[in-house]
């Protein structure tokens, strides 16, 4: 069976008056639940420059785990990370009308696969062998003129729209949710963050940190890091490190262990 640890942590930074991210995991409460729906976890910022931004990203947070939660065992991960994202964002919208919005980024976990789903500039990593690679794309309108070519890679970095987001949660009544599925190892860590990491630490220092025995302190040391360096946003990691995982195949939707 698939064996996990992990740790979590959000900070509100030495600038801001008050923290706008949001982190919340949902676990299995025994073996048949890990096998059925897994493990999943969630992580949102408040869109800056937006009221309650807060308010946003806690509702994003917890309106997924719930709908998660609630679908049937015969669901598969990707259908129901879709569902669950197009309840937040309605949830959200509902609140405000395009008035307050959030990123999100949500991992859920089973067998031997993770399950993507993101919308914003909040990210997913998979560092294996201490190296990282990024599992989703910030929703941006520099990175996305650059994956259609109007801009290079390099001067997308550096432009004022870097940070303009081109899609988020609770702006429009419907939302585009990312969502990928990725094959697991033992060993393997997942990081998910918002941009007050990523934005003011490189990737390879985030897997060298990351890649800490012990998670909690290496949840720790990332937050003080992005605050000694940057300090001007809210800060949240989630680490999950695969202690062992479960090989599986799948027949008409249904899995099967495949011995090794």
């Amino acid at each position: 069976m698939l064996d996990i640890e992990f740790a979590e942590a959000t900070d509100c930074g030495p600038v801001r008056p008050h923290n706008e991210d949001f982190v919340g995991h949902s676990l299995p409460g025994d073996e048949a639940q890990a096998r059925a729906r897994g493990w999943i976890f969630t992580l949102a910022d408040g869109v800056g420059g937006q009221e309650r931004g807060e308010v946003a990203s806690q509702m994003t947070v917890e309106t997924v785990l719930a709908e998660y939660d609630k679908a049937a065992a015969a669901e598969n991960p990707s259908a129901r990370l879709s569902r669950a994202v197009q309840a937040a964002n309605s949830a959200v919208y509902e609140a405000a009308h395009g008035g307050i919005a959030s990123t999100l980024v949500t991992c859920a976990l089973r067998f031997d696969r993770a399950t993507i789903a993101h919308v914003g500039d909040s990210r997913c990593y998979l560092i294996r062998n201490g190296k990282p690679q990024r599992l989703t794309r910030d929703h941006t309108v520099s990175n996305d003129q650059a994956r259609l070519g109007g801009l290079t890679e390099q001067v997308a970095r550096r432009i004022v729209s870097k940070n303009v987001l081109s899609r988020s949660i609770g702006v429009n009544m419907f939302v585009a949710p990312e969502i990928s599925e990725h094959s697991l190892r033992q060993g393997d860590l997942l990081l998910l963050c918002s941009d007050g990491l990523h934005g003011a630490v490189p990737d390879a220092e985030i897997a060298r940190i990351a890649s800490n025995v012990n998670l909690q302190d290496a949840a720790s040391q990332l937050i003080a890091i992005a605050n000694q360096r940057d300090g001007g946003d809210n800060v949240s990691v989630q680490l999950i490190r695969v202690k062992q995982v479960e090989a599986v195949g799948m027949y008409r939707g249904r899995p099967y262990r495949i011995q090794g």
